[in-house]
């Protein structure tokens, strides 16, 4: 791995604040209060994120599920990975070991793309204390570092959180949003290509923000600068913080959310039901084509 990012320690819009280097995870590994969550996962290949996870992790890492641990289809939520409520959510994090002192560190495989949706379950609950591995496990594995094997076991904790219910938006709110950012790809924005859900196109006055504009070729996060002057040339004159992002299933649009954390916009709101849930309804309109938005 090269040099870690010259960065500016925890200011408003700093990537610090957000985000933790592998070197700097190494240096805290076995820290007390510390709790490190895997979130690796592939959509194609729901359990290879787990069988790899066995195969490898940063020391200490327990493992958390897409479908099985940061959703929940029993709870009332929509789309291909439905929000889990409150006291699900609590619960799962209890199990993960973490509770209301903890330090978290969440990662995937490169990008954020799955482990931003831990990172923002946990802030939505009011645990401020949750910071991504920049680069994921590819830049721990690039730099070297211990790894280990098997399956860890966390001790279970109280973990009690407050939501901020202002951050999630249902799909009856979208129509008064100020502004929708739709995470997904270009080609499935526009409705040319469609590989998981059945309609293609894209909530109708959406423009698009590419979650893969926010990290570079090797899944690491621009600097906040970068993200900010991106982020703003899709927000317009639209306050961050009244923009809903969305995309296939409420995940990747987490990404987004994190990136304007990091470039010191503040918090936007989420459709979790993404569109998987907004095209399941053949009453709802759908759009394609249009500019990318950015």
């Amino acid at each position: 791995m090269g040099a870690d990012h010259h960065r500016q320690p925890n200011i408003p819009g700093s990537l610090d604040a957000h985000l933790i280097t592998a070197s700097d995870l190494h240096r805290r590994t076995g820290s007390e209060g510390l709790v490190v969550v895997d979130c690796r996962f592939d959509l194609a290949h729901t359990e290879r994120g787990a069988r790899e996870y066995r195969e490898g992790h940063v020391p200490g890492a327990v493992y958390a599920h897409l479908d099985r641990d940061l959703s929940d289809a029993d709870d009332g939520g929509g789309g291909r990975h439905p929000l889990a409520g409150p006291g699900s959510m609590a619960r799962t994090l209890s199990r993960l070991g973490i509770g209301p002192g903890s330090d978290v560190v969440v990662y995937d495989h490169t990008d954020a793309s799955i482990a931003a949706r831990l990172w923002w379950m946990l802030r939505y609950l009011g645990h401020d204390r949750v910071r991504v591995l920049d680069g994921g496990w590819a830049a721990w594995r690039d730099a070297g570092l211990p790894v280990d094997v098997g399956v860890e076991q966390a001790a279970p904790l109280d973990f009690k959180g407050r939501p901020r219910a202002e951050w999630v938006v249902q799909a009856n709110e979208v129509g008064s949003a100020a502004l929708l950012v739709d995470a997904r790809t270009p080609e499935r924005y526009r409705g040319e290509a469609e590989p998981i859900d059945p309609v293609a196109g894209h909530i109708p006055g959406a423009v698009n923000h590419p979650y893969t504009l926010n990290t570079d070729e090797g899944g690491r996060f621009l600097s906040a600068e970068q993200l900010r002057a991106a982020l703003r040339r899709t927000l317009h004159d639209v306050d961050a913080a009244d923009a809903v992002h969305y995309c296939g299933s409420g995940v990747t649009a987490c990404q987004n959310l994190l990136a304007a954390a990091c470039a010191g916009l503040g918090s936007g709101k989420l459709y979790a039901g993404s569109w998987s849930e907004w095209c399941g309804d053949p009453g709802r309109s759908i759009a394609t084509g249009g500019a990318n938005g950015v």
